[in-house]
C-alpha cells in the first residue's frame, strides 16, 4: 500500500543569477510501513527533500501526497496538525525544552495539540528507549546519546504513519549511532510506521530496505535491498 508520492518535485531559491536549483523535477513513490534511506553528499538536496515532505517547506513546483492527499492543498493550520499528528521528525540536533525533563520532552507535541498522553504507551516509549532511570532528568543531565532517545521519543509519542529522520545520529559515537538506529528500525517493525532517514553513512543507508540516492537534486539511482 502507498503511503507518499512524490511527482516532479522542485525547490529552488533565490532568482536570477544567484538562483540555486535544491530538488531537479523528482518523482518517487514509498509503500507504507518500508524503510528509506536517502543517502548522497553535502547539497544533494538531502535534507530539503526531507523538509518538503514534513510540509516544513513548499516546494517551487510539484505535488507530495501523503496518504492519497496532497498535503499543500492543506490551509496553514490543516498543514500545522497534519504535521503534529501524522509526521514524526527527527533531527541531528535535538532540540530539546532545557526546563523540561525526559517525559515532559516526550509528551510536548501531546500537550501542544490538547491530547491526552496515553501512560501506557509512554511507559513502552520510555522502556524501549532504555530511559526508566531517566525520566526526571532535564537535558542537561543527558548523555548525547540519551538526548537523542528522547527526540525520537518525541517524534514517536503520538504514532506518526510516518518518520523523518534528518541525520539523527550525525552527533553520536559509533556505539550511540547503533542503538539509534536499531531503535528507528524497531519502532519501523513493530508500529508498521514508514521511516526515511536522511545520512551520509553508507552502513546506515545498508540497512534499510532501500536507498534513493540523490545528487545535484536528481535522484541518481533508486535501490531496492530487501523485501
Amino acid at each position: 500500500m502507498e503511503i507518499l508520492k512524490i511527482e516532479n518535485l522542485c525547490k529552488t531559491y533565490g532568482s536570477d543569477e544567484n538562483r540555486v536549483t535544491a530538488l531537479n523535477n523528482i518523482s518517487f513513490c514509498v509503500e507504507k510501513g518500508e524503510f528509506v534511506a536517502i543517502i548522497g553528499q553535502s547539497g544533494s538536496g538531502k535534507s530539503t527533500l526531507l523538509h518538503l515532505i514534513g510540509g516544513v517547506e513548499r516546494p517551487s513546483f510539484g505535488t507530495i501526497t501523503i496518504d492519497g492527499k496532497e498535503i499543500f492543498q492543506r490551509t496553514p493550520e490543516e498543514l500545522a496538525i497534519f504535521r503534529r499528528r501524522q509526521v514524526g521528525l527527527i533531527y541531528q540536533f535535538y532540540n530539546l525544552i532545557p526546563i523540561l525533563n525526559v517525559t515532559e520532552n516526550i509528551t510536548l507535541p501531546l500537550k501542544l495539540d490538547g491530547q491526552k498522553v496515553n501512560e501506557d504507551r509512554l511507559n513502552e516509549l520510555i522502556d524501549i528507549l532504555g530511559l526508566q532511570d531517566r525520566k526526571m532528568h532535564l537535558p542537561k543531565q543527558l548523555s548525547g546519546g540519551q538526548q537523542q532517545r528522547v527526540s525520537i521519543g518525541r517524534a514517536l509519542i503520538h504514532a506518526p504513519a510516518l518518520v523523518l529522520a534528518d541525520e539523527p545520529t550525525g552527533n553520536l559515537d559509533n556505539k550511540n549511532s547503533h542503538d539509534i538506529i536499531e531503535l528507528l528500525k524497531y519502532s519501523n517493525k513493530k508500529y508498521n510506521q514508514t521511516l526515511l532517514v536522511v545520512t551520509h553513512d553508507e552502513n546506515i543507508a545498508l540497512q534499510a530496505d532501500r536507498i534513493l540516492r540523490l545528487a545535484d537534486g536528481n535522484i541518481i539511482s533508486d535501490e531496492k535491498i530487501r523485501e
